[in-house]
């Protein structure tokens, strides 16, 4: 049963022409074939941080990012991350604000909000293919994390359902084990152990 009012977002980042980094809008790609409930509103990102801080400000009672994230797992391993979120740090310098590291944007919305931010989670899935630093574009995602696509988008719809009927719930994965290093996403700490693979 649906929560009446309750506003989720489910946010695709990543950059199409990095290889796996891809993985994010992806996923969003794969929703339109099958949609989430309509009252689920789905948005691809790509690398625009400063639109999705904006968005984070916009109401939701909880945000699930969708990203490739090294963690140190098997290839198309997909992990639940719930990262701590930043207050707003009155008197401190503004975030950065171009590039879309989810940390930084957390930090950026909590410095242009007034009010708390939204819960956030991040549905992660292991890259294999990373590009080098001096590289701008490293076309098309591996076949682990093609793979991981679709059992994203199985794992979105099961966790949409959750969340809408209590946001504060921590939706499953199909097979959870605990992961030994949950920070290792370049996000902050997660909150209570809320960090799940399959």
């Amino acid at each position: 049963m649906t929560r009446t009012g309750t506003r989720l977002l489910v946010a695709g980042v990543g950059n199409i022409f990095l290889a796996d980094d891809a993985f994010g809008p992806e996923v969003i790609r794969a929703l339109d074939r099958r949609p989430l409930p309509p009252e689920v509103r789905v948005r691809d990102f790509g690398i625009r941080g400063m639109d999705l801080a904006y968005e984070l400000l916009d109401g939701y009672d909880t945000v699930v990012l969708v990203d490739a994230a090294a963690r140190g797992h098997r290839p198309g391993t997909l992990s639940l991350i719930e990262p701590d979120l930043p207050d707003g740090g009155t008197g401190a310098a503004p975030p950065e604000t171009h590039g879309m590291d989810p940390a930084k944007v957390l930090a950026l919305a909590a410095h242009l909000g007034d009010q708390p931010l939204p819960r956030v989670l991040v549905l992660a899935c292991e890259p294999e293919v990373r590009p080098r630093g001096d590289e701008d574009i490293a076309p098309g995602i591996s076949a682990p994390v093609r793979d991981a696509v679709e059992r994203a988008v199985a794992a979105l719809h099961t966790m949409v359902h959750v969340l809408l009927a209590d946001p504060a719930a921590t939706p499953p994965l199909s097979r959870p084990e605990e992961s030994a290093d949950p920070s290792a996403a370049g996000l902050p700490h997660p909150v209570g152990g809320g960090v799940e693979d399959r």
